[in-house]
């Protein structure tokens, strides 16, 4: 019962408005002005958005053509050489060998995030990165004679380099090789794009 009673205070203590715990200031002395300091930090700033084309190399296949789009943030109390860039990639290959009625089609949507490092912020902009992204294949394989397709999911790490050229006012022109470890899907991604800087 003691330890109720005490644990009972101490909250009620805690429960005051703070001008109870707080002695009268003198009358004579005058408070501090405000200040313009913001009460919380923000999450993290939109720095910009790119769109992308890409030649894709993947492992067992002939090269072929995606497309991707990504944000890029600035993290809070993080030098600003480093920027987190949430990724949006997709491609599609199909081929057909029509004198034998046959047609392969294979898929990949990447959803994954990147942090990069910028080494410059004049008009010749060189960087590196490193992240990781979700992969969601898909296979399809349409004969006379038989037909079959699979779905799965796997995870991957993706190292990238590249350098962003200045266009003009916000725009930047950039080109990036991305590579993708993804056990039995490994890719080589070429990039190019336009980047629009806020």
């Amino acid at each position: 019962m003691r330890h109720l009673g005490l644990i009972g205070a101490l909250c009620g203590a805690l429960l005051l408005p703070p001008a109870a715990h707080a002695a009268t200031p003198p009358a004579n002395v005058t408070p501090p002005p405000p200040t313009n300091t913001p009460l919380a930090t923000p999450a993290g700033m939109l720095t910009g958005v790119e769109v992308m084309s890409a030649t894709v190399m993947q492992e067992g296949q002939s090269s072929f053509s995606g497309l991707a789009i990504r944000a890029r943030f600035q993290p809070p109390q993080v030098m600003k050489q480093i920027e987190v860039m949430p990724t949006l990639e997709w491609w599609r290959n199909s081929n057909t060998i029509k004198p034998f009625g046959i047609s392969t089609t294979r898929k990949d949507a990447t959803l994954g995030v990147d942090a990069r490092w910028n080494f410059s912020t004049g008009t010749f902009k060189p960087y590196i990165g490193a992240g990781y992204g979700l992969h969601f294949l898909s296979e399809s394989f349409t004969s006379p004679t038989l037909n079959d397709s699979k779905s799965l999911t796997k995870g991957g790490l993706a190292v990238l380099g590249g350098v962003a050229f200045a266009l003009s006012g916000k725009f930047d022109n950039f080109l990036d090789v991305k590579y993708h470890h993804v056990t039995d899907y490994r890719q080589l991604k070429i990039n190019w794009g336009i980047s629009y800087n806020l």
